[in-house]
């Protein structure tokens, strides 16, 4: 997997959520490319809510819709059901981004357009690893980063940074209580089983070829199947798995950072933290579909979210970190506390980022999930 420069990354946006609603003080002179008409957005369930898409349209005067899906799987599909018809941005994470490409389904980022200097340099530059240029061409704006390490109760399964485990889901004294994804989790299951010396061969050799991903991901769901008694809840977006510690019974889980700093709000005794193996980081932006009938007014509305106060916006209703340069200064204390909780001391050096996912890898990676899940 390609290095990222991960401090220069994260300069400036080194916390999560909270800050005053400040969006509408935007000026409506910085979207003069439009000023008027509809954009329709497909993103992530919870994303976007009602006061971001009233500080949008007072902004620009633009009004937005919002359509939430949960996964990656989910958006995909059903761009090649409409052949990327029907919206006029999509959210994809960077390391998908290929995917779209490959079936047509998204158009190149004119870069004219983009108000690029808003976004944090390192992470314009390093996007470009990770999926969002391909063959030369960039296909996405970043607009959004996070991890999904480990969630738990502070009072029935706590966790201490540098003792903390993806093997802690997975030992004895878990049973009946872990809350996991699918897919992901196997590949938390692997670093472990890396870290231990189990696997046949480096987790990430997985990503470049499908014999290495077959030979490393039957030892991984051999032993996932073995502990799968661990797990109490699956979970697949963000209300199941925040429902997996209201009302299941889960202790401890692999989650989201949102998941956390959600259950955290609501004065649940709810921590998330790094393991030692490294929390596994994305990043998320936005692509425009090949069949956009609002090209315009897509890219008003992706330049008004990298302002500092729409990032700083969608970071306070979601727990999720912006690119936006300058976001992160208008972040409370509450937040920067938070962060600073889940990644301690060298955490943000140990970040394990996802490298880009093929569409072989993918095809293959659901099918080790669904016999997991199966089992």
């Amino acid at each position: 997997m390609t290095t990222i420069h991960r401090r220069a990354i994260l300069k400036g946006a080194a916390a999560l959520a909270s800050a005053s609603a400040v969006g509408p003080f935007i000026s409506r002179g910085a979207f003069a490319q439009a000023s008027s008409g509809t954009v329709n957005i497909f993103g992530w369930a919870g994303y976007v809510t009602d006061p971001l898409l009233a500080a949008f349209e007072k902004a620009t005067g633009i009004k937005a819709k919002f359509t939430p899906y949960g996964t990656n799987d989910e958006l995909l599909n059903q761009l090649r059901a409409n052949q990327g018809k029907g919206f006029d941005i999509v959210w994809p994470t960077v390391d998908r981004v290929p995917n779209y490409v490959e079936f047509g389904l998204i158009q190149p980022i004119d870069e004219s357009k983009v108000e690029v200097s808003r976004v944090l340099p390192a992470i314009w530059k390093n996007s470009e690893k990770f999926g969002a240029v391909v063959n030369g061409k960039r296909y996405q704006v970043p607009a959004d980063w996070g991890t999904e390490a480990l969630a738990f109760d502070r009072n029935k399964s706590p966790l201490e940074y540098g003792k903390a485990s993806y093997g802690d889901i997975w030992k004895p004294e878990s049973a009946g209580k872990a809350t996991v994804r699918g897919h992901s989790s196997l590949v938390g299951l692997g670093l472990w089983l890396e870290k231990e010396g189990k696997l046949p061969r480096p987790l990430l050799d997985a990503f470049k070829t499908p014999e290495a991903q077959v030979e490393i991901f039957d030892v991984i769901l051999a032993e996932a199947i073995a502990r799968k008694g661990n797990i109490v809840q699956f979970w697949s977006n963000e209300n199941e798995a925040q429902g997996a510690f209201r009302v299941n019974g889960a202790t401890i889980g692999q989650t989201w950072d949102s998941t956390g700093a959600a259950l955290a709000k609501e004065g649940l005794p709810v921590g998330f933290i790094a393991p030692t193996e490294g929390a596994l980081a994305w990043l998320e932006g936005f692509a425009i579909p090949v069949g956009a009938e609002n090209v315009e007014q897509a890219y008003a509305f992706i330049n008004w979210f990298l302002t500092p106060e729409a990032g700083a916006l969608y970071s306070n209703a979601t727990s999720i970190n912006s690119t936006a340069v300058g976001a992160a200064d208008l972040l409370d204390d509450k937040a920067k506390t938070f962060f600073a909780n889940a990644y301690p001391g060298d955490a943000l050096e140990r970040l394990w980022w996802w490298p880009v996912q093929e569409n072989w890898y993918v095809s293959k990676r659901n099918e080790y999930q669904d016999r997991f899940l199966s089992a």
